[in-house]
């Protein structure tokens, strides 16, 4: 199916003026990143990422992030912006973000947000609540609570404190189980109480959020198809890389996906198959917390993509609404 010509356009001054963001999302590995780039190629726009992962530098393979020449193709923002022992968070996200928002709009091009990270989503398009900025030091010291005593105990006392936001977070979501404590400990107030005062009622832009899914068992597949050919594509050695040039096994970053595996594997906590059967094991779990996340998100409008469905039936499918969101705003 070819790709409708009427899609092949930069938007008209009433369009920028309405501020259209159309957002594309989906669990890791359904298929958003290559159909992003042909979506990009129709409207003439570029790529803004919202992947949490992909704005460390260095950390390309276990990442996932676009090839070369697909970003010679099509520009892709948001990525490499900072190195994997810097800190990084939504609300930074959220300001590079607009900055490149407004950016394309001065070029009358629609700013196409493409990504599974669901919190960067939510902070672009609803803001941010007015809890207490990260305190460095108290962070310092609940990490190293949470490794001199684990952090199921972390969790535990966040529990006590805030059962509402423990319940809506993973226990092994560590940097989120830090910020709640922490914020709880600067202001004595919970941060779920924060976060229903907010509301995230903010809208700076007239949104169209698609969600790109498949039936489970393909996508387990193609999760595990990814995972062998990032291992087969040199993921072993830029972790080995990233580890020689210093950067710890407990930061962060190398708390990723795939970096923690063969990290543990490299450090002799066991062999290299129950390595991949953990990496696997995990990406399926984060799969479904990232659908969990997706699915309480209003407003979503969900493409099922069958087995046989070649990528230009797909991208015709995508291009169709985004040209019925546009034909509205004219």
């Amino acid at each position: 199916m070819a790709i409708p010509a009427s899609a092949t356009r930069r938007l008209s001054e009433t369009q920028v003026l309405a501020k259209p963001v159309v957002v594309i999302v989906g669990p890791t590995a359904v298929g958003k990143s290559r159909i992003a780039v042909e979506v990009a190629k129709a409207f003439e726009t570029e790529v803004l990422t919202a992947d949490s992962r992909q704005v460390y530098r260095g950390m390309d393979v276990g990442t996932d992030k676009p090839a070369s020449e697909e970003r010679q193709a099509v520009p892709h923002r948001l990525i490499d912006l900072v190195d994997p022992d810097e800190s990084f968070n939504a609300g930074l996200y959220r300001r590079q973000a607009i900055d490149e928002i407004e950016r394309l709009y001065r070029d009358c091009r629609l700013p196409l947000v493409v990504g599974g990270t669901g919190l960067y989503v939510r902070t672009l398009l609803k803001g941010l609540c007015d809890a207490p900025q990260a305190d460095p030091i108290m962070r310092k010291t609940l990490r190293q609570e949470a490794e001199d005593q684990g952090y199921d105990r972390l969790y535990a006392r966040l529990v006590d404190v805030d059962p509402v936001i423990a319940a809506r977070l993973h226990p092994r979501d560590e940097s989120k189980v830090i910020r709640a404590l922490e914020v709880y400990q600067l202001s004595g107030r919970r941060m779920s109480e924060f976060q229903q005062e907010h509301g995230f009622a903010e809208r700076p832009f007239a949104t169209l959020m698609i969600g790109l899914n498949r039936d489970r068992d393909m996508l387990y597949r193609r999760i595990e198809g990814r995972i062998d050919w990032q291992l087969a594509h040199g993921l072993i050695e830029e972790t080995k890389q990233l580890l020689a040039q210093g950067y710890r096994r407990d930061s962060a970053a190398m708390k990723g996906l795939g970096y923690r595996q063969v990290a543990e594997h490299l450090a002799g906590e066991y062999d290299a198959a129950e390595m991949v059967r953990r990496f696997k094991r995990d990406t399926r779990h984060f799969s479904k917390r990232q659908m969990t996340w997706f699915r309480k998100e209003p407003g979503i409008q969900w493409l099922m993509i069958e087995e046989s469905e070649p990528v230009p039936h797909t991208t015709t499918r995508v291009i169709e609404q985004i040209d019925r969101f546009l034909n509205i705003l004219t």
